[in-house]
């Protein structure tokens, strides 16, 4: 029987859609957009933040969420010894990560896309009287919406590659929050002139820079924000490929 991309994709989802963590993590993820969204909406009185800003604040949360899912999909055969069933059924081993890579970060797209379209309306209808309202039709919103499905879909595609390079759920999952909270936390511990170079280029940072309206000092463009975490998931990507297909499973 010939193996197509299709038939590993296919195989991949029906994996992926198999497990109840899958929902589960996905749910949690949704609720943790739409909920922080709903709260920072109707409790913030500050000034010089946008709605889109507010209901958007789940994003670091639902990042974690979704990149926790994107490792246990790419780690999990390995906690359990399926890979080896895998790969004897895939020779060429390289079709299973694009192919795992691809299921997550549809998956995640879709679902987190709608969670901050439905976080948006959520948090639009709560919305603190001092901030002043914007819909779908001002500027850069429906960009910052759909960025942030972009950008989480990113991340589980990286918690993947993580997954699949350290071929452990555990392990995965921990440089992925040290990538996303840790790390972003320690730059201000550093010297003023290297944190201002550097904090722009971290990987949350640079992501989540699609989701602003407008850029503010010391922070990338929205795209080249988003290209540069992007490029962290290629890299990712490209060493978790070279040691699935240099080392044994």
């Amino acid at each position: 029987m010939k193996i197509t991309p299709g038939g590993v994709t296919a195989a991949e989802w029906t994996k992926f859609s198999s497990l109840r963590s899958t929902w589960i993590t996905t749910g949690i993820s949704v609720f943790l957009l739409i909920a922080f969204g709903m709260i920072a909406s109707a409790s913030f009185s500050g000034d010089n933040m946008s709605s889109v800003g507010l209901v958007l604040s789940g994003s670091g949360l639902a990042a974690l969420s979704v990149g926790v899912l994107g490792a246990l999909l790419g780690a999990g055969e390995y906690t359990t010894g399926m890979i080896r069933a895998t790969l004897a059924a895939v020779p060429r081993r390289l079709p299973v990560l694009w192919s795992k890579s691809l299921v997550a970060g549809s998956a995640a797209f879709v679902t987190m896309t709608a969670g901050a379209f439905a976080a948006f309306a959520a948090g639009s209808a709560v919305l603190n009287d001092n901030v002043d309202p914007l819909g779908l039709g001002d500027d850069g919103v429906l960009r910052a919406l759909l960025g942030a499905g972009l950008y989480l879909g990113l991340v589980a595609v990286l918690g993947v590659a993580l997954g699949m390079l350290v071929r452990s759920s555990a392990g995965a999952i921990t440089i992925l929050a040290g990538l996303l909270l840790i790390v972003p936390g320690l730059a201000p511990l550093l010297p003023d002139s290297i944190a201002d170079a550097v904090t722009p280029y971290l990987p949350s940072n640079a992501g989540s820079a699609v989701m602003a309206l407008t850029p503010t000092d010391g922070t990338l463009g929205p795209w080249a924000g988003l290209a540069v975490f992007a490029g962290y998931v290629v890299v990712t990507l490209a060493a978790a490929a070279y040691r699935l297909k240099k080392t044994d499973a």
